[in-house]
């Protein structure tokens, strides 16, 4: 998902949360404990082929932002391996200036196209939802007048960050220093899109469905008012390097209401598609090389690439490869 922020300068606004099942959060002493200083982290998958082994490290969103991350043991295996696959990304660079003369179309994207508050275009049981998050997280009334998607985005992001939640890179920012202190090389798994019809593609955002839009909004507030407790309980438990905690939280197979919102533009959904199955098959492909090539090598994937149905993991036993599970 991170990558696939990156692909059309403001479709990002609409996707850039994290998706879990949409279940009540289970009874736990950890539900108003954020865990801060120095923590294990997770354990690691083993992928291998005869003698040669890929440890897969898995990275969580969010997680806390004040938390200290350091593991002897993936420390160790970094110093081991031969090379460190770099998580997968997108590159749509299209440079500074060109960047200006979108402005104002990223400007006329992000506020309602109709030109109505969000009291006028909402149901009025979920504009009262609205409006006691956004006096909570927000406070300002500019956001009234942004469309749906991007208001859900604001407040997803705000909530976070007053909650102590971070989604930001940091796990993957500690393996880079650890990678290059132990001199292993990195290989990026990088998919480079061309963005030269950027304008056209910030246009396409006015196409989204507007009750898509709102269904966007609408599981952003659910969340926030639910969930907050076990987004916290999976912080926790990826930093004690508890994996089967983590399985035993539901996580979905299906998209979120705020992907779908794109996914209702067809030239964004042909496109962001088409990005998911080039990136996906890119990094298999590195992960095949690496294995091959090497005795040890490590990586750093999203958790949910991996455990997802279809996912990484399954990719690979399909190709014959032994995965092991972490031990705790």
């Amino acid at each position: 998902m991170r990558a696939l922020r990156r692909l059309v300068c403001c479709a990002s606004l609409l996707m850039a949360m994290p998706l879990w099942a949409d279940t009540p959060p289970p009874e736990s002493t950890l539900e108003e404990v954020l865990v801060t200083g120095q923590r294990p982290g997770p354990g690691m998958w083993r992928v291998s082929k005869a003698d040669h082994d890929l440890w897969i490290l898995a990275t969580l969103e969010p997680l806390p932002k004040e938390m200290i991350w350091r593991s002897t043991i993936v420390e160790a295996r970094i110093a081991k391996s031969q090379v460190v696959l770099a998580p997968p990304d997108v590159s749509a660079d299209i440079g500074f200036f060109r960047a200006l003369t979108l402005v104002p179309a990223l400007v006329r994207a992000r506020k309602s196209p109709e030109g109505e508050t969000l009291e006028q275009s909402l149901p009025h049981d979920l504009y009262i939802r609205w409006l006691a998050l956004r006096v909570k997280y927000l406070g300002s009334h500019a956001y009234e007048r942004l469309r749906p998607a991007v208001a859900a985005f604001e407040l997803y992001s705000h909530a976070m960050d007053q909650s102590g939640l971070t989604s930001d890179d940091a796990v993957w920012k500690v393996v880079e220093k650890t990678a290059r202190k132990s001199r292993v090389p990195i290989t990026p798994i990088t998919l480079n899109v061309p963005m030269g019809d950027a304008k056209d593609s910030i246009r396409a955002l006015s196409q989204v469905d507007h009750s898509a839009e709102i269904a966007c909004l609408a599981k952003t507030i659910e969340r926030l008012e639910t969930d907050l407790p076990r987004m916290r309980q999976r912080a926790n438990l990826w930093s004690l390097g508890d994996v089967a905690g983590l399985r035993a939280l539901p996580y979905p197979d299906e998209e979120t209401a705020c992907f779908n919102a794109i996914l209702s533009v067809p030239q964004l959904r042909n496109r962001l598609e088409q990005v998911r199955l080039q990136l996906t098959e890119a990094w298999l492909a590195a992960a095949e090389h690496a294995i091959e090539t090497n005795e040890s090598s490590f990586a750093v994937v999203p958790i949910k690439a991996l455990l997802a149905a279809d996912g990484l993991l399954d990719r690979l036993r399909l190709q014959r490869y032994e995965v092991r599970e972490p031990e705790r």
